[in-house]
């Protein structure tokens, strides 16, 4: 039996389910790809597809080979990789996705019907999966960045404190005069950083469950580290509001007390140019213009 196969159509669906799948992979940790690099590593995977048909070694062989040189160049080259639990975490999120998108597809080509023979075309299938990957960022399919504890590292003056932090979705405080997204941290953290000093005091409102609204007192903490799973962002010029309630516990946090709230603007990045009135952000140790959003 003979097959034709069109390398140009093949390097196109390729490429495009693997940028619904690192885009999916960035949204669920700490948005840490670039435009670029989510191109760059779409189109070495794609590459990677075609390694199978080179060479007289045993098909199995080569389709492993082409697998892993597939999964690891996209992900090597789509993300800052600097751990093996940062790849092994990336790998992760891309199974999942993987298996998500490929299960959905099948499904919707299953019960078209009639339609099966255009959707299983090229354009069919991409435009199934430009729905399959819409869907999942429409309902948060697995996307836990949010709503979940990291290592925080905030410092100011040459003090410094390192404590466990909760990014909660829930958290939705701006600072009212710039619109940007306000942090909290307990007074017990706040003490040891600012030592009494109340210069740049802001006035933060918000409102809550069983209180109708109040006054957070906030301040600008000139640099705050995140670290999760191994990947790291900085920003500079966030604002704080202080609580002098006990925050939460987190069991997932080593039985160590969570001590701030993450404002999840911080994770949305912009590739739109320079926006207005927000925290300028710092990834991986290279100055950037992108940074976080208000949260709605």
């Amino acid at each position: 039996m003979h097959y034709e196969l069109y390398a140009d159509s093949l390097f196109l669906l390729n490429f495009m389910m693997n940028l619904y799948l690192l885009i999916l992979v960035d949204r669920s940790t700490l948005r840490t790809a670039r435009v670029g690099r989510l191109t760059a590593g779409a189109a070495v995977g794609a590459l990677c597809y075609f390694l199978p048909f080179l060479g007289t070694a045993p098909v199995f062989l080569k389709l492993t080979g082409g697998i892993i040189a597939g999964c690891a160049g996209m992900l090597c080259i789509t993300f800052p990789v600097k751990s093996l639990r940062m790849f092994l975490r990336l790998l992760e999120r891309l199974v999942l996705y993987s298996f998500g998108m490929g299960g959905a597809l099948l499904f919707l080509i299953r019960i078209a019907g009639p339609a099966r023979e255009a959707v299983t075309s090229v354009m069919g299938i991409l435009g199934l999966g430009g729905l399959v990957f819409w869907l999942f960022l429409r309902f948060r399919y697995g996307l836990k960045a949010k709503d979940s504890v990291c290592r925080a590292t905030l410092l100011r003056d040459g003090e410094e404190a390192v404590v466990w932090a909760l990014i909660d979705s829930g958290n939705s405080l701006v600072e009212p005069i710039s619109g940007k997204p306000v942090c909290i941290l307990e007074q017990e953290v706040f003490d040891r950083i600012w030592k009494g000093d109340a210069k740049g005091f802001r006035a933060i409102p918000y409102h809550s469950i069983g209180k109708k609204s109040g006054i957070l007192p906030g301040y600008l903490l000139p640099q705050l580290f995140l670290e999760i799973d191994g990947m790291k962002l900085s920003f500079i010029d966030v604002y704080i509001a202080v609580s002098c309630e006990e925050i939460s516990e987190a069991k997932s946090a080593d039985a160590e007390s969570v001590k701030m709230i993450i404002h999840p603007g911080l994770l949305i990045q912009s590739n739109k140019g320079k926006p207005k009135n927000r925290q300028n952000v710092r990834r991986n140790d290279s100055e950037s213009d992108d940074t976080g959003q208000n949260a709605v």
